[in-house]
C-alpha cells in the first residue's frame, strides 16, 4: 500500500558485532532482539549508535544515498521488547533472592535502613547514573518504538482517511447508480423497440421487393434487345428471382394483389423461357448450317467423327452463358439422373427442357444421317456377303459406340446424364419420346428395327446365337472385369435392348417354331417304331417330335439367361410336345395285339423320361443338344417313385387307393375307397408343365409294369396260352434294351419295377383265396 521510505522513516544504528572479532570475557552488551536478519552470511555495514547523539558536520555537499532498512511492523516490535523486559526483570529478582539468602546465613545484621540514610544523597546519583547506563540501550530502543508508534499512527490516520474517502466515493456511485438504473431501464426498452422497428422495417422492404421487382423486370424482358439477355450469366439471376418472386406470391395468397402479381410473374418467367429456347435454337442451327456441309462434304470417316463430336462440342459451347443459361433451366425440373424435381414452377422449366431436348435430337438426327445411313449400307452388305449373325454383331458393337459418344456430347452441353426411368415426367421419358434414326442413350428402337429386318427371315438358332453373343457379351460381366463407364453404357443399352424388342422377338419366333415344329407335327408310322440306340446316345432313337422339343429347349436355354427359364415359351414346348406324343400313343394303342409292337406304354415312358432329363437340364443350367445319357434319371426316379411301391401297388390292384396318389395333387389328400382310376392324360386346370409331366410318366409307368407283371405270374404259373418264363424275361430284356440301350440304371429300375407288381398281383390273389 505504501513504499519502503514509509517504514525506514527511523535509520538504523544498530550494528552486528563481527563474530571473527574476540571480546573480552567481562560484561558485554547483548544484540539488539528488534534486528531483522538479513538473508545473508555477510552483516550490514550500518553506522554505530552513537552517531545519534552526534552533531553532523556541516558540509556543503549532498547527502550520501542509503538503503535504510525496512523496520518490523509494530506488532514485531512489541513482542520483542515484551520478551526481553520480562527476562531482565527475572535475572534481577533473581539476584536479590541470592544475596539476601547468603546474608541470612552468615547472620548479619541488615543495615539497608541505615546505609539509606547516611548515603541517600550519593546512591541517588549513582543510581541514576547506573540506570543511565544500563539502560542506555533501552532508551534508544523506546526512543525507537516512539518515533514508530508515532509513524504507525500517522499510517493509521493515512489509511483511515483513505478509508473515509472510498467509503463517499462509494457512497456516491450508489447514489449515481440509484440514479441511472432508470435511465438504464429506459434505453434498454429504447433499443429493444430500435430493433423491432429495424426488423418490422427489413421485413416490409423485403416484401415490397417482391413488388417492386415487377416494374424492372418488365422493362428488361420486354425491351428491343432482350433477346441479348439470355448469352449473359445475369440471366440466371433474372430466373432465380421470378422463382423467388413466384414462391413468394404462392406462399402468401392473403398479401394485396398476391394473384395478380403471381400472374404476371408467372407470364415473366414463360417470357423469359421463350427467349432462352429461340436463343438455343438458334445457336443449334447456325452451328447445324455449317457442320452438315461439312460432314456431307467430308468422306474419311475418322474425319466425320472429329467433326460431329468434336467441333461440334467446341461451337457449341463457345457462347458460354447462353449454355450455362440453359443448364440452369434444367437443373432447374431434373437432377443429374433425369430424375423430375418437384417445384411450384416445373412445368413451365419441363417445357422448355424437353423443347430444347426435341430441337437438339432433330439437329443431331440431321446432321449425322450421312453417318447413319453409311453404317446401315455397311450392315446390309455384310448381312449378304458373310453372314446375319457377324453382320448383326458388328452393328451392334457401331451403334453402342456412336451412342456412348451421343450421350458423352449430351452430358456436356446440358450437364445431365440420364437413366432409365419409368416416371413420364423424367428426362429420360422426354428423350424417349422423340424417337429419330439416331441411336442415343434412350434411342434403341433403331438397332432393334435394323436387326429385326434381318432376324426375320433367318434361321430360328441364329437369333438365338446372337442374343446368347449379346447378353454374355454386354449383360453380364465376368467376376475379374473392371467395370466402366462405357461397360456401364452398354449394359444399360443391351438390358433395353433385349427387353423392350429383342426378347419379345424372340419369344414369337419360338412361338411359331413350335407351332410349326410340334403342334402340327405330321406324325408318321416309321417314327412310332422304337429303334436300338445309337452310340448310347439315349435320345437318338426318340421320336422326331421329341428331338426337335430337346432342340428348342437347348436353344432357348442358350438364348436367354436362367431367369427367364419359366418363361412361357419353355412350358408351351413341354405342352405341345406332351400332346403330340399322345397323339401317336393313341395311334399306337389303336392295334388291338396282346403283345402290340411298339408297347405304347413303353414307348411314352422312353420319350416322357427324354424330356423330362432335358427339362430337369435346362433348370440345372446344363443344357446339350445331344446328351450322352440321362444323367438326370436317378433324380427323376427318386421323385416318381414312392416310398413303398408294394404297399403301393397292392392298394392299387384292391382298389383301395387310386391311380392319382401318385400326381403331386392328388397326395395332398387321401383317396376314398373303391375311386375309379382317372382317364389317362386328364390333368388338372392348375397343373403347369412339369406337374402334367410327372403324372403321365407315373401312369405309364404303372401300366407298363402292371401288364408285364400280369405276363410273369402267368409264365410262372404255366397258364394255358402263356409263353415260358425264359421266353417272357428274354422278350422284356430285347424291348427294354432296345429303347434304353447303353442305360442299365434304367432297365434295372423298371425291371425291379415289374417284379414288384407281379409280387402285388400274387399277394393279392392269395388273399382272395382265403377270403
Amino acid at each position: 500500500m505504501y513504499e519502503d521510505s514509509w517504514y525506514n522513516f527511523v535509520p538504523d544504528h544498530t550494528h552486528k558485532r563481527n563474530p571473527s572479532v574476540q571480546q573480552p570475557s567481562g560484561h558485554r552488551r547483548r544484540e539488539s532482539l528488534l534486528q531483522q536478519p538479513n538473508g545473508s552470511k555477510q552483516p550490514d555495514v550500518v553506522e554505530p549508535l552513537e552517531e545519534l547523539f552526534e552533531e553532523s558536520e556541516t558540509s556543503l555537499d549532498p547527502p550520501e544515498p542509503t538503503l535504510s532498512r525496512r523496520a518490523k511492523s509494530y506488532s514485531d516490535f512489541y513482542h520483542v521488547v515484551r520478551a526481553q523486559l520480562f527476562k531482565d526483570g527475572a535475572s534481577k529478582k533473581k539476584r536479590r533472592k541470592v544475596k539476601e539468602r547468603n546474608l541470612d546465613a552468615l547472620m548479619v545484621e541488615k543495615l539497608e535502613k541505615h546505609t539509606l540514610r547516611q548515603e541517600l544523597p550519593q546512591l541517588e546519583s549513582l543510581d541514576t547514573q547506573l540506570i543511565e547506563a544500563s539502560q542506555q540501550e533501552y532508551l534508544l530502543y523506546r526512543d525507537q518504538l516512539e518515533m514508530t508508534e508515532r509513524h504507525l499512527d500517522t499510517l493509521i490516520r493515512d489509511a483511515n482517511g483513505a478509508l473515509d474517502l472510498l467509503t463517499s466515493l462509494a457512497d456516491s456511485f450508489r447514489a449515481v447508480e440509484s440514479q441511472t438504473s432508470s435511465f438504464q431501464a429506459q434505453c434498454d426498452d429504447l433499443l429493444s423497440e430500435e430493433r423491432r422497428l429495424q426488423k418490422l422495417a427489413d421485413d416490409v422492404g423485403t416484401d415490397l421487393h417482391y413488388y417492386a421487382y415487377l416494374d424492372g423486370v418488365t422493362r428488361r424482358l420486354n425491351a428491343p434487345g432482350a433477346s441479348r439477355l439470355v448469352n449473359h450469366e445475369n440471366f440466371g439471376e433474372i430466373l432465380t428471382n421470378l422463382d423467388a418472386c413466384i414462391d413468394f406470391m404462392v406462399k402468401h395468397p392473403e398479401y394485396r394483389d398476391a394473384e395478380s402479381y403471381l400472374a404476371r410473374y408467372q407470364s415473366l418467367l414463360t417470357k423469359a423461357l421463350h427467349l432462352l429456347e429461340v436463343g438455343f435454337t438458334g445457336h443449334l442451327d447456325r452451328i447445324s448450317s455449317e457442320m452438315s456441309k461439312q460432314i456431307a462434304a467430308t468422306q474419311s470417316e475418322s474425319a466425320r467423327h472429329a467433326l460431329a463430336y468434336g467441333r461440334f462440342e467446341e461451337m457449341v459451347l463457345e457462347i458460354d452463358g447462353l449454355v450455362a443459361n440453359a443448364q440452369r433451366v434444367i437443373r432447374s425440373c431434373y437432377d443429374q439422373l433425369g430424375n423430375p424435381i418437384a417445384g411450384q414452377s416445373f412445368d413451365y422449366y419441363s417445357n422448355t427442357a424437353v423443347n430444347i431436348f426435341s430441337y437438339y435430337s432433330d439437329v443431331r438426327d440431321r446432321d449425322l444421317r450421312p453417318l447413319t445411313q453409311h453404317d446401315l449400307e455397311v450392315f446390309r452388305k455384310d448381312a449378304k456377303e458373310i453372314n446375319a449373325e457377324t453382320a448383326c454383331r458388328n452393328f451392334i458393337k457401331q451403334c453402342y459406340e456412336r451412342s456412348y459418344d451421343e450421350a458423352s456430347l449430351f452430358a456436356k452441353i446440358f450437364s445431365i446424364e440420364p437413366q432409365y426411368n419409368a416416371d413420364p415426367q423424367s428426362a429420360y421419358a422426354a428423350l424417349k419420346g422423340r424417337q429419330k434414326a439416331l441411336v442415343n442413350a434412350a434411342n434403341v428402337t433403331p438397332i432393334a428395327t435394323t436387326l429385326q429386318s434381318i432376324l426375320h427371315t433367318s434361321e430360328l438358332q441364329t437369333i438365338c446365337n446372337l442374343l446368347g453373343w449379346v447378353t454374355n457379351e454386354y449383360l453380364i460381366l465376368e467376376y475379374d472385369e473392371e467395370e466402366t463407364r462405357y461397360s456401364v453404357h452398354c449394359h444399360d443399352l443391351t438390358a433395353r435392348l433385349l427387353i423392350e424388342h429383342l426378347w419379345p422377338f424372340t419369344d414369337t419366333a419360338f412361338d411359331a417354331e413350335i407351332t410349326k415344329s410340334l403342334s402340327k407335327a405330321p406324325i408318321s408310322p416309321d417314327s412310332l417304331k422304337i429303334t436300338p440306340v445309337v452310340n448310347g446316345v439315349a435320345s437318338s432313337n426318340a421320336h422326331p417330335i421329341t428331338k426337335r422339343a430337346l432342340e428348342l429347349l437347348a436353344m432357348y436355354d442358350q438364348a436367354m439367361p436362367k431367369e427367364r427359364s419359366s418363361s412361357p415359351v419353355v412350358f408351351r414346348i413341354i405342352n405341345e410336345t406332351i400332346l403330340a406324343m399322345q397323339r401317336a400313343e393313341s395311334r399306337l394303342k389303336s392295334n388291338k395285339a396282346a403283345n402290340p409292337e411298339p408297347d405304347p406304354d413303353l414307348f411314352m415312358i422312353k420319350n416322357l423320361l427324354i424330356l423330362k432329363n432335358g427339362l430337369v437340364s435346362l433348370e440345372m443350367g446344363d443344357v446339350r443338344s445331344h446328351p450322352a445319357a440321362m444323367q438326370h434319371f436317378g433324380q427323376i426316379w427318386d421323385a416318381l417313385s414312392p416310398q413303398n411301391w408294394l404297399g403301393l401297388f397292392r392298394g392299387i390292384l384292391g382298389g383301395s387307393l387310386s391311380l392319382g396318389l401318385w400326381s403331386s395333387t392328388a397326395s395332398a389328400s387321401p383317396a376314398a375307397n373303391g375311386k375309379t382310376m382317372p382317364v389317362r392324360g386328364q390333368v388338372q386346370p392348375e397343373q403347369d408343365a412339369n406337374e402334367k409331366l410327372d403324372e403321365l410318366l407315373r401312369q405309364s409307368i404303372y401300366a407298363f409294369t402292371q401288364r408285364w407283371g400280369t405276363l410273369i405270374n402267368a409264365a410262372r404259373g404255366g397258364k394255358r396260352g402263356a409263353k415260358s418264363l425264359v421266353n417272357t424275361e428274354k422278350e422284356l430284356d430285347e424291348k427294354l434294351l432296345t429303347a434304353f440301350g447303353g442305360q442299365p440304371e434304367v432297365v434295372a429300375k423298371l425291371k425291379e419295377a415289374i417284379q414288384i407288381n407281379a409280387q402285388a398281383q400274387k399277394e393279392l390273389k392269395a388273399e382272395k383265396v382265403v377270403r
